[in-house]
């Protein structure tokens, strides 16, 4: 039975030492390192589901857990630490109230450390403008790619998640609304240059699905996705109660509790054919995107107390326990309809398993060698330090070394860039 569930804590308050950020903290005070597990967590924006949170925890194999967020308290703290059943040694709530706070030494430091990264809901504009193109990030995605721990949010903390990101910065917008005008002021898109999380590329996420209903806008999203990329988009969405957990393999299971209750998640994608665009988007006008009733092709997924239900976000055809749907608009109206499976070729997912260069050797005195193919797609290699300051940052093309030589001996981090993705590794510095 579904409830609402209200936590009472006691406060352990650890203030910083400026009105940047607040620290809430609950735990063993003493830190600890463990072997922590990849995996992402993307939850609906309501209750919590505990199924899914434990997945989440578990991933942390016993570490320290921090949840960023702009407003509130320590909600999270007692639940994480105390209710689920997982094993974590800590669990400390940053409250971030400006940029400043975001790249506050202690922050920093705190996030470094971290096994597992939870995003709480909000305002995803205070996150993009706080957490966006500085040190703070730069942590988050190491966090990611190279310590390969998990990280997950809901609500405001999941629609930040994917490559493209509705980003709130001119407030919200309704399905009516976007579908009408799908350049409306309010569609305000981020793309890139944020979070890099594997099998999340080329996506945009959205929660509270079904309160109210946003299948509408989320398909304006990816129309205006589309439209300034020329390529195929995609879209991960959750109903309220709903979890949505991936693995290393990119297997999506989707926790919830039907069928005592209709929880779903939704997995959108272009339909794979030959011209994909919409056929009238333009400003003022509404969305017409039709292309024979099979614009957008859906899998929809019923999320269970086991997870059971998947779909796989490696090729982004293949499920377990949901449907195929056709999704489509015409003059700012929806339709859907019952459909075939997607039948498309070479779409996998780029993960952080599949990039091809190599950064040798490993630990490095001097020089550090790039390894690749293809040399003339790396646009930059940046190395930062352990608390995510950026020591070195070259723009390379046909090149294949850098010079590490008056970097003191310690743990770095190394970022390529390249015209197609993000490679990241940890070296080390003697």
């Amino acid at each position: 039975m579904r409830k609402l569930i209200f936590y009472i804590t006691v406060l352990l308050s650890n203030v910083g030492f400026t009105q940047d950020y607040e620290s809430y903290f609950l735990g063993n005070p003493t830190n600890i390192d463990t072997e922590t597990n990849f995996g992402i967590c993307l939850m609906g924006g309501a209750q919590e589901n505990d199924q899914a949170m434990q997945w989440f925890l578990n991933k942390a194999n016993g570490g320290d857990v921090v949840v960023l967020r702009t407003s509130g308290s320590d909600g999270y703290n007692d639940y994480f630490l105390n209710q689920l059943n997982a094993s974590i040694n800590s669990v400390e709530t940053l409250v971030i109230n400006n940029e400043g706070g975001a790249t506050d030494a202690y922050v920093l430091d705190k996030v470094s450390n971290a096994e597992a990264i939870w995003f709480a809901g909000g305002d995803q504009s205070t996150y993009v403008d706080y957490f966006k193109d500085n040190a703070l990030n730069d942590l988050l995605n190491a966090h990611v790619n190279i310590k390969q721990a998990p990280i997950g949010g809901t609500s405001a903390g999941m629609a930040i998640m994917g490559e493209f990101y509705f980003d709130a910065i001119n407030g919200s917008v309704t399905s009516s609304e976007a579908l009408a005008n799908p350049f409306n002021n309010s569609i305000s898109i981020g793309q890139g240059s944020f979070l890099e999380i594997p099998f999340l590329e080329q996506s945009i996420t959205d929660t509270h699905y079904d309160n109210p209903d946003r299948k509408g806008r989320h398909i304006a999203f990816l129309s205006r996705i589309v439209d300034e990329t020329g390529e195929r988009a995609f879209g991960i969405a959750a109903e309220e109660f709903v979890g949505i957990c991936i693995d290393e393999n990119g297997q999506a299971s989707v926790y919830g509790e039907y069928p005592s209750f209709d929880d779903y998640a939704y997995f959108l994608q272009v339909n794979c054919l030959a011209s994909y665009e919409p056929e009238i988007l333009n400003n003022e006008v509404p969305l017409t995107w039709n292309l024979n009733n099979e614009a957008i092709k859906v899998y929809e997924v019923a999320g269970t107390e086991t997870g059971n239900h998947s779909f796989n976000l490696n090729d982004w055809e293949t499920g377990n326990g949901g449907t195929w749907q056709n999704w489509w608009i015409d003059n700012g109206n929806l339709f859907t309809l019952a459909a075939e499976a997607i039948d498309c070729e070479n779409l996998n997912s780029t993960s952080f398993k599949e990039f091809k260069h190599t950064i040798y050797p490993n630990p490095v005195k001097t020089t550090l060698y790039v390894e690749t193919s293809n040399f003339e797609d790396i646009s930059s290699i940046q190395v930062f330090d352990i608390n995510g300051n950026t020591v070195i940052n070259k723009f390379l093309i046909n090149a294949n070394s850098i010079d590490v030589s008056t970097l003191k001996p310690a743990v770095y981090f190394v970022k390529i860039k390249t015209t197609s993705s993000n490679y990241f590794q940890k070296i080390i510095k003697q």
